[in-house]
């Protein structure tokens, strides 16, 4: 298969014949299907070089299938790691200036408003991160600012050619892994909050959910996050909560956001972002301070009605692990700081093997 993709060369650059670089495409659209395939093409990185510079051809079949191929092998984590690797200089047709590194050249047609193929670079960014957020981030710190991103991302409508832009989304979620961006994020987090329940796409919503909680697992973010300037709490439980009734009590205490909810308020329907949502909550709940103030606004009426709605064993599983913590008396912890509790190694592998247990029982 190595000699017959080889010979494919010579049809997918930019001065090829229209008939035979669209066949040739075709043909190596067909190969990023499956795993042998792909391999067969990171084999061949001058192949790969090609695809990257075809996104600038003249055509829009021809930009459209060699930006499909690139997502296709950006979602292979062997893939993705060859792009991020890859020396574009490498079989590059002579008198043709080599294209950009594979990051620099999609981020550019992510920021292009009027580009047609910015959700698939939206899609390979989001590929490459999850493989390597580290290299990515690196890249874009030379082509182009995370705040551009966060901007164009939030704007209404930024690309005029029909693209959402939403696969932005879940790249917040991978870059948001370190410590290198977190700070960053959170000085434009009121930017993202407002997508927690974007009801048009949960891939926005559970990338920037994703990224919230991935900034929760710094403590040192928890004090913004829990104050006024973002007020991060009524944010995380909305999304959570369903249309039951309290009494006025129970309501009188529960953050303005959650009170009288509307009859027809539905919970969020994605399992996995009900569970990222319960795991930001539980990291905030590392300090006693912080304890006290989510006891005081009332979350365990929330959690305890998810409790009795939610049937995803995962979700209820991280809901039980938030509500212990929230019932138990802070001389039961006996901790200030949750993330400073040593626990022996022989009971760590039983919880462990409690929770595994307890996500196979039906």
């Amino acid at each position: 298969m190595g000699d017959s993709v080889a010979e494919l060369l010579q049809f997918v650059h930019l001065g090829a014949r229209l008939d035979l670089k669209s066949v040739a495409l075709g043909h190596i659209l067909g190969l990023t299907g499956n795993a042998d395939g792909i391999a067969t093409l990171i084999n061949t990185p001058s192949l790969l070089v090609s695809l990257i510079t075809l996104l600038s051809d003249n055509n829009a079949t021809i930009v459209k299938d060699s930006a499909l191929c690139l997502v296709n092998v950006s979602a292979d984590h062997k893939g993705a790691l060859a792009l991020l690797d890859l020396d574009t200089s490498v079989g590059c047709p002579p008198l043709q200036s080599p294209p950009s590194d594979i990051t620099s050249t999609v981020v550019k047609f992510v920021t292009d408003p009027m580009s047609k193929i910015a959700d698939f670079s939206c899609m390979i960014l989001s590929n490459l991160s999850r493989a390597n957020h580290d290299k990515v981030i690196d890249a874009l710190e030379k082509s182009a600012s995370l705040d551009d991103l966060i901007d164009i991302f939030t704007k209404k409508q930024y690309n005029k050619a029909g693209a959402n832009l939403h696969y932005l989304s879940p790249l917040f979620s991978n870059l948001s892994q370190s410590g290198r961006v977190r700070r960053r994020f959170l000085d434009r987090i009121h930017k993202l909050v407002p997508f927690i329940e974007f009801e048009e796409s949960a891939v926005r919503r559970g990338g920037v959910v994703g990224a919230l909680r991935n900034c929760t697992f710094d403590p040192e973010c928890h004090e913004l996050l829990l104050g006024p300037h973002v007020d991060i709490l009524p944010r995380l439980l909305r999304p959570l909560a369903g249309n039951e009734e309290f009494d006025d009590e129970d309501n009188d205490k529960l953050p303005l956001e959650l009170q009288y909810l509307p009859e027809e308020k539905q919970r969020e329907e994605d399992p996995d972002i009900r569970c990222m949502l319960l795991e930001a909550l539980t990291q905030l709940c590392a300090k006693r301070k912080n304890r006290e103030f989510i006891r005081e606004r009332n979350t365990y009426v929330i959690l305890r009605e998810l409790h009795k709605w939610e049937k995803d064993r995962k979700v209820l599983l991280a809901c039980e692990n938030l509500v212990d913590i929230l019932i138990r008396t802070e001389e039961e912890i006996g901790e200030d700081d949750l993330k400073t509790l040593k626990v022996p190694q022989s009971l760590s592998e039983d919880f462990n093997k409690a929770d595994e247990q307890f996500l196979k029982d039906e």
